[in-house]
């Protein structure tokens, strides 16, 4: 059985965002709960837990109802590197001021 997991506050209202976004997506295309569900592979109580921001859904069920609901190329831009400046930043800081060539054992003989 897995261990009880209570995530921060600030994930929490990032998935309930989600699954309200999720839920007048699937409205405003006039689609119920039962159509989404059956194109997402799951059931339709599990499309409730997901439209409410339950932490304890499978990612791969958000990702699911997100195809279902023909948005899923925004999953993928959300950790794109290009999004990612900080990410960026910390790898540019990190990289050598000089760069060194390794001279071949070959090189080193003819000079």
């Amino acid at each position: 059985m897995p261990t009880p997991h209570l995530p921060p506050a600030a994930v929490r209202r990032a998935l309930r965002r989600l699954g309200a976004d999720i839920r007048d997506a699937r409205r405003r295309r006039h689609l119920p709960m039962a159509v989404i569900a059956q194109r997402a592979f799951t059931s339709r109580s599990t499309l409730q837990r997901v439209e409410a921001g339950d932490t304890s859904v499978s990612m791969g069920i958000y990702a699911s109802t997100l195809h279902a609901l023909g948005m899923l190329d925004g999953l993928a831009q959300m950790a794109d590197i290009s999004n990612d400046t900080v990410g960026q930043a910390l790898a540019s800081a990190e990289l050598p001021k000089h760069a060194h060539l390794k001279r071949s054992d070959g090189a080193a003989r003819n000079a």
